[in-house]
């Protein structure tokens, strides 16, 4: 059976196809279009995933669209009249995005030059939360676990609990829109100076540099309730019973979501090009904390009602990678899953494994590689470069992985692109940029050169998975690099280009049999200076991750990178 997954119309557009049950494919419309969140038809996607399978959209025999246009209808009449004016603007906008997603077989069948009905009779239509559960559990190791999706908002739920048990997922419970998790963090999030949509993961990497002095005042915008969820004041909110996201130009644009009121409460917002004080990260601390307390309130009730200890957790808001490596910590589960995409590009995926599963009953297959995405042979890259005129050695992987170590090690920063393109907003050795973590100024090294982004976002240690517990506090499997655990107190001072200011990190944890090459060049940087870890960022600035040999060399020109390596491929800067 082949499955193509959709996620179109909505932020993070993205496909993924399934063959027999293994999953071939599954890529971002952004790495093609080269804007990030890129929202719309992801027809580059669905194209390559068909190419990466080698067929036809003909010989697609199910298609998975991660949105149900009838789900919750009862519920968005209620909301409608309870909101007369605010809230036909929201229920309009979403029937405007159900007429793209009820016809989304019209431009499959344009594109592709095939009969409506065909692509019609083909289409299965999967709730979002279901499918962010669905790419959590179906690509877990787990046979049962809880199961928690919690995002924004999507298909007018922002929250479902559920249970998965082999090839099927109960759903348990849901919170409906506007109560939400993830704006009321975007709302701070804005507040505090950050206004594009996804900017969230910066209030998480400043929160370690402040207290959390006003929790008192940030708890009061949520309040926990007894059913393990939580509710909103949406008395502090501007657009909590309107349309909260539009698009423009296929970019996700989120309305401002604090009022007066907030502000009355919370103080005056800083301007985006205002400084950074410690008041502004005293508050994100504290929002840090009070959206930690939540994600631990609703997991500790979910554990209790299902008396699992395991449990698998996607949505945008299980990006919050702090909150995520401390829930074994604070919650009573035992064993965490978050897959590689588990914002709104795991949609895709999630509705072709819901598909698959719970639909067809087709055997599961863990998911252990992210490495779904675009790739290239060292014979394309070369020609490429030939045709450019560009200078460059090919060499062996023994003599390679001993040129980038160097380079690292005398203080060179590498673009280091390596077999299939990630799937997901993390880079894990396929398009990475890599430093020594040993240097004291390898962090200024890299926004110097490349990032130049804001000095409090923390960069991330690729850890040989052998030696997590040599280096970190806890020692689960983190092979996504979804979660921050604390760094042994003895090795900070080793690694202090990939310690937080809090003592943490963002680890990857780096599985030889997942990937060989990068888990070689790791070692080998080991075996020269004793540390298994090299320090991972993305290998993009200010746009999408590369996806292609001319994306990476173009990012390698414009900026002050010492060495580019594609495949078995070296450019050193002259």
């Amino acid at each position: 059976m082949i499955i193509l997954g959709i996620n179109a119309y909505h932020a993070d557009s993205s496909a993924a196809i399934f063959v027999n049950g293994e999953m071939i494919a599954a890529i971002e419309e952004e790495r093609f279009t080269r804007i990030k969140h890129w929202a719309g038809f992801p027809i580059q996607a669905i194209e390559f995933c068909l190419k990466e399978a080698g067929i036809t959209l003909q010989e697609v025999d199910q298609i998975a669209i991660g949105r149900d246009p009838k789900a919750k209808i009862f519920n968005k009449i209620i909301f409608l009249a309870k909101h007369p004016i605010s809230g036909f603007r929201a229920i309009q906008e979403r029937l405007n995005n159900r007429k793209e997603i009820q016809g989304i077989a019209e431009p499959l069948a344009e594109h592709f030059s095939l009969d409506l009905a065909q692509i019609e009779s083909k289409i299965n239509y999967v709730e979002h939360h279901a499918s962010h559960i669905a790419s959590a559990f179906f690509a877990s190791p787990f046979e049962k676990a809880a199961c928690l999706s919690i995002d924004g908002s999507g298909d007018f739920s922002t929250t479902m609990l559920g249970i998965g048990d082999g090839n099927h997922i109960q759903i348990l419970d849901s919170l409906d829109f506007p109560h939400s998790l993830g704006l009321f963090y975007t709302a701070f999030t804005q507040f505090l100076g950050f206004p594009h949509y996804g900017d969230e993961y910066k209030v998480m990497g400043m929160a370690p540099y402040g207290e959390p002095r006003y929790t008192h005042l940030v708890e009061k915008l949520i309040k926990l309730t007894p059913d393990g969820l939580f509710r909103l004041d949406l008395t502090y909110f501007k657009n909590a019973g309107s349309g909260v996201m539009r698009f423009e130009n296929h970019i996700p644009i989120v309305a401002p979501l604090f009022n007066e009121k907030f502000i009355q409460l919370i103080g005056k917002p800083r301007e985006s090009n205002e400084p950074l004080e410690s008041s502004h990260q005293d508050l994100a601390a504290s929002v840090q904390q009070v959206t930690e307390n939540v994600i631990f309130h609703i997991l500790n009730h979910l554990q209790k009602r299902t008396g699992l200890s395991r449990v698998c957790i996607a949505g945008g808001v299980a990006q919050n990678s702090v909150a995520n490596g401390k829930i074994t910590r604070n919650t009573t589960f035992k064993e965490v899953y978050i897959p590689s995409a588990g914002h709104d590009a795991g949609i895709s995926m999630g509705a072709g494994l819901y598909v698959q599963h719970h639909l067809h009953h087709q055997n599961r297959v863990h998911i252990r590689s992210a490495y779904t995405g675009s790739r290239f042979s060292n014979d394309e890259i070369e020609l490429w470069l030939t045709q450019k005129g560009i200078k460059y050695q090919r060499l062996e992987d023994d003599l390679l992985y001993d040129k980038v170590t160097d380079c690292m090690i005398n203080g060179g920063v590498v673009g280091w692109m390596q077999g299939r393109a990630e799937f997901g907003p993390r880079a894990l050795g396929g398009r990475s940029i890599l430093a020594d973590p040993r240097r004291i100024d390898a962090k200024e090294l890299l926004n110097v050169k490349i990032k130049r982004r804001e000095s409090f976002r923390p960069f991330a240690p690729s850890i040989l998975a052998e030696y997590v517990s040599e280096y970190f506090e806890l020692d689960e499997p983190v092979p996504f690099m979804e979660r921050v655990f604390p760094i042994k107190k003895e090795k900070r001072a080793l690694i202090p280009a990939v310690c937080h200011v809090d003592g943490s990190g963002r680890l990857q944890s780096v599985y030889r049999d997942v990937s060989p090459r990068y888990h070689a060049l790791i070692e080998n940087f080991r075996n020269k200076t004793g540390v298994p870890i090299l320090l991972n960022t993305s290998f993009n600035e200010n746009e999408p991750i590369v996806n292609t040999p001319a994306e990476a060399y173009n990012c390698f020109a414009r900026t002050m990178m010492d060495m580019l390596v594609l495949e078995n491929i070296i450019i050193v800067r002259s």
